[in-house]
């Protein structure tokens, strides 16, 4: 099996067919990918739709512009750790460390800024690096020494809690006061530049997406219709119109005192990494080896993929990620103590790339999932605390809710290999 012929392997495994030139073709093939088990995202959709038109009939406040703008808030620390576990997801292992690990870097962030009066931009690297480094110590492990990558991080799980008690001793809770780092998740954008980083953001969008169709075409491939991309285009701009538009509502209840408007800083950050990690997976080796490796390790190896890069590399990210996650759970409590990191924090990051559509069985996902899948869990528990309903009722509406998820992988993978698609 040639490279080339892996990389042909790795577009199939990632979600990423043969285009048809014609509309009423695009459409045939898509429905035809549905029958075959190729679910995608399109579960999550549903559920996201379905329960925010739940929560907002049974509470109306659901939809109240405070609110809105609080779902983003609480789900972003969660929807960014969730984006590197796909890395690690799509290869079929599994990184338990990766809440504890955001705790250490958070408190790596937080003790230097706070105790050793360092600046933001040097924290933030060190808790970054720190990240990093943890990544390329488990990938290492589990890929040179060959321990598997439960039992390796499940050991970093509970060695890491424990950092995190030595590093704040006497459990202490240790207060982020710079402003920069607060104003991550606690500020707002202009409401003029949220519009402006619209109409930058949808207008890049057509245009790769038009670049994209007119050089398969010159190179004499299939490309998608302009009426899909003309579509595509336009549910983004109508989306992202709609949210700006609500964000950019008068959210405070007294005015005269403080003015609370504009899209949170947080969300063009989300969105940042969204297409950074995005254009890692779909446009570079790396990505392609990834699906390849993660569809079937061994004809990647054959093929000349060197796996075990792959998989330190992937570990590398996910541990990467988690520290972002950390630094943004710490600006939006403004503070970090022992429990940062634990809790429900791996386990909704987890949930939320299942969620989404990612594989537990390798070779099938998408950082979008991340995005998607975290979405629905922040939606889930905000409504369900907005009903009054205990943290119990929360933990097992949205333990089905994964469950469900997972079934629905389980299923479809199975309805794929009978229809000869894996």
């Amino acid at each position: 099996m040639s490279t080339q012929q892996a990389v042909v392997t790795a577009k199939t495994e990632g979600g990423v067919p043969a285009v048809d030139p014609t509309l009423k073709g695009h459409v045939r093939q898509y429905v035809q990918r549905l029958r075959g088990g190729e679910m995608g995202a399109l579960p999550a959709v549903i559920g996201l739709a379905v329960l925010c038109v739940v929560f907002s009939v049974m509470r109306p406040t659901f939809t109240s512009e405070q609110n809105f703008a609080n779902l983003f808030t609480q789900g972003a620390a969660v929807i960014v750790i969730a984006m590197g576990l796909v890395f690690v997801l799509l290869l079929g292992e599994i990184d338990l460390s990766a809440g504890f690990t955001s705790g250490v870097c958070a408190a790596v962030m937080a003790v230097t800024l706070t105790s050793w009066g360092w600046p933001w931009y040097v924290s933030v690297l060190l808790a970054l690096v720190t990240g990093t480094v943890i990544g390329l110590f488990l990938g290492t492990l589990v890929s040179k020494v060959g321990i598997p990558s439960f039992v390796v991080t499940l050991a970093a799980f509970l060695a890491f809690q424990g950092v995190v008690l030595i590093m704040i001793s006497g459990g202490k809770i240790i207060s982020v006061t710079d402003p920069v780092i607060i104003a991550v998740a606690n500020k707002n954008l202009p409401p003029w530049l949220g519009w402006l980083l619209l109409v930058v953001g949808v207008g890049g969008y057509a245009a790769l997406q038009v670049n994209r169709a007119l050089g398969r075409k010159k190179r004499g491939l299939a490309a998608e219709p302009f009426s899909v991309i003309g579509a595509r285009v336009g549910a983004l701009a109508l989306i992202g119109g709609a949210a700006v538009f609500v964000l950019n509502l008068e959210r405070s209840r007294n005015t005269l005192i403080t003015s609370l408007k504009g899209v949170p800083i947080v969300v063009p950050i989300v969105v940042v990494l969204l297409l950074l990690w995005t254009f890692v997976l779909q446009r570079t080796a790396f990505g392609r080896h990834l699906y390849a490796v993660g569809g079937n390790a061994e004809a990647a190896r054959r093929a000349g993929i060197s796996v075990d890069r792959i998989r330190i590399t992937a570990f590398m990210i996910s541990s990467t990620m988690a520290a972002v996650g950390g630094i943004v759970a710490a600006s939006r409590l403004q503070s970090v103590d022992p429990n940062t990191g634990g809790s429900n924090v791996l386990l909704y990051a987890v949930g939320a790339a299942v969620i989404g559509g990612t594989s537990l069985f390798g070779g099938k996902g998408r950082v979008l999932d991340a995005v998607l899948g975290g979405a629905v869990i922040a939606v889930i528990d905000n409504g369900m605390g907005l009903l009054g309903y205990s943290a119990g009722v929360k933990y097992v509406v949205t333990g089905a809710v994964l469950l469900l998820a997972a079934g629905i992988d389980a299923l479809s993978r199975k309805r794929a290999a009978a229809a000869g698609l894996r």
